[in-house]
């Protein structure tokens, strides 16, 4: 492992965690909680999805959220679908994309209503469409655990990543743990046999955890090992996939952050802004936390 290797947050708690509030949030607050964990210090946040407002009411309000949060001195991404959607945040002025499928035909066929082919064939019609200038990300969903076939064979995983590599070679790959299922034992394998063939010479690697079962900072740990540098992470917890029953909320980006800084590992991010905001991302109305270090006697975390 280089020591010049420093790991990198991307704050999924705008699009991952709002989008599991069902009570539309008034679009200033989402604009003043991006611009605070900004502020904290991450470096990469996923600011929502452009998705059709009637499949995700939440997520309405993007193109108001973009215009007032694109200035900020950080990545801002959003989730598209389709190539519709990739088109809307290109005009919105987004500088990255993420484009999510699940590796399960089942969890698929409920999340997009699609076959996993046909939304890798979505896939080259949105690679295909992006301007050289947009960066694109593509989130592997049930790439350990499906809640409806449960283990998703290894197989399964590394073709599905061979045709994403083929498709865009220079994309960053995450493997989303969606149901909080999965071990570190299973993150570390996983993630050395995609980093392992040859078609994903040139991609770089993000790991996406939930802390369902407890392990979300310990799997994030073992993707470090295995030589990931992105993770996603929510403020406070928030969050859980709504096609994914009994998946809880995301790894809390206070727990992993902790984790880092007492291993040595700086992210950049300053602690007590970060609780702060997380604070106030709890108290939003109809949302599901789970953050074990903005419990703990506040001195004592910071």
């Amino acid at each position: 492992m280089s020591e010049a290797r420093m790991p990198r947050i991307c704050e999924v708690a705008p699009r991952d965690g709002f989008q599991s509030i069902a009570q539309p949030l008034p679009t200033d607050e989402k604009i003043a909680i991006i611009r605070d964990l900004v502020a904290a210090g991450c470096p990469r946040v996923e600011i929502g999805s452009f998705v059709s407002p009637k499949a995700v009411p939440q997520m309405a309000d993007m193109a108001e959220i973009a215009a007032a949060v694109k200035d900020l001195p950080a990545r801002l991404c959003a989730l598209v679908p389709n190539v519709r959607g990739a088109e809307n945040a290109v005009e919105a002025g987004i500088g990255e994309v993420c484009y999510v499928f699940s590796v399960s035909e089942a969890h698929n066929q409920a999340n997009v209503r699609q076959s996993v082919a046909q939304s890798l064939d979505g896939l080259e019609t949105v690679a295909s469409a992006l301007p050289e200038s947009v960066r694109l990300r593509v989130d592997v969903a049930t790439a350990f655990d499906c809640p409806f076939e449960g283990t998703v064979p290894l197989d399964q995983v590394l073709a599905a990543v061979s045709r994403v590599a083929g498709i865009a070679p220079e994309a960053e790959i995450a493997l989303c743990d969606t149901t909080g299922r999965a071990n570190p034992f299973m993150v570390r394998d996983r993630f050395r046999a995609v980093m392992a063939l040859p078609e994903t010479v040139r991609n770089t690697w993000a790991f996406h955890g939930h802390d369902t079962f407890g392990q979300g900072v310990a799997n994030a740990l073992a993707a470090w090992e295995a030589g990931v540098s992105d993770f996603d992470t929510a403020a406070a917890g928030l969050g859980g996939c709504p096609f994914a029953p009994g998946a809880t909320g995301n790894t809390a980006t206070e727990d992993l952050v902790f984790a880092f800084n007492e291993g040595g590992l700086d992210t950049g991010i300053d602690m007590g802004r970060l609780l702060a905001v997380a604070d106030r991302i709890a108290a939003l109305p109809g949302g599901v936390t789970g953050s074990h270090l903005r419990l703990v006697p506040r001195e004592r975390a910071v």
